[in-house]
């Protein structure tokens, strides 16, 4: 009856005379969360999905992310039709759509972003890694199959599995690497996955994953193969893809 052309929402008004005349057995903090997501679109109205949610405890993180951010005054119209975008801003509705699966969430982040802190760990990473190559390259006079040279795995950041006592090399051999197309391989990935992760989960977040992947690398080599040495950032640069896999599942 309030809702004759079942778009599925109706008035906040509307909604909060419904819960006093019928009392409805609401907790009041649900309530809250409830009209608090209602405020988060411009015409001020109750989802009927978001009511059912959140009877069945569903979604809390949504509900409160609502409460903690307040008023989110988004269009509702889908992200994707927003229009006359810089570079930078159709850079961040890209971010949200590889990154976000759910469209009131994409909408969000798209508005509520802020370029601070920026996404420098990847790219900190990445250009740490084109240095060291660079610094190796001319010094050794040699840009393929480094490995080869036998100055280049006297360097203190290789990882060999005989060299496990040195702790710092489980994680620094991610600065190395064989060539060209190995580093050119994983800067690519870092720069095309890992910096959209990490403007959406955070610095902290990322870093952990990235250095996780990395040591995991390292570890798994002092079990399986206790001759090789081992170079790359590719034990990283796994972990972002299995990270963005999730969010292609969903």
């Amino acid at each position: 009856q309030l809702d004759p052309e079942n778009t599925g929402f109706i008035g906040v008004e509307t909604f909060a005379s419904l819960v006093h005349s019928h009392e409805l057995p609401l907790d009041p903090t649900k309530l809250d969360m409830l009209v608090a997501l209602a405020q988060g679109n411009d015409e001020g109205q109750v989802c009927y999905q978001e009511l059912v949610d959140l009877i069945s405890s569903k979604r809390s993180s949504s509900f409160k992310r609502a409460i903690a951010n307040g008023q989110r005054a988004l269009p509702r119209d889908v992200l994707l039709d927003e229009t006359g975008l810089g570079f930078y801003k159709r850079f961040v509705r890209y971010v949200a759509y590889e990154i976000l699966p759910c469209e009131m969430d994409r909408r969000w982040y798209f508005y509520q972003h802020r370029t601070c802190p920026p996404p420098v760990f990847m790219a900190a990473v990445t250009l740490t890694q084109i240095i060291v190559f660079l610094c190796y390259g001319a010094r050794l006079n040699k840009w393929v199959l480094q490995t080869y040279h036998p100055e280049y795995m006297k360097s203190p950041l290789v990882y060999h599995p005989g060299h496990r006592a040195r702790a710092w090399r489980f994680l620094t051999y991610m600065f190395m690497h064989v060539g060209l197309e190995q580093l050119g391989f994983n800067a690519l990935l870092q720069l095309m996955i890992g910096v959209p992760l990490e403007m959406v989960h955070g610095i902290l977040r990322i870093s952990f994953l990235y250095l996780a992947g990395v040591l995991a690398g390292s570890l798994t080599v002092s079990i399986t193969d206790m001759r090789a040495p081992l170079v790359g950032g590719s034990g990283g640069v796994y972990a972002l893809c299995s990270a963005h896999l999730a969010n292609v599942v969903m």
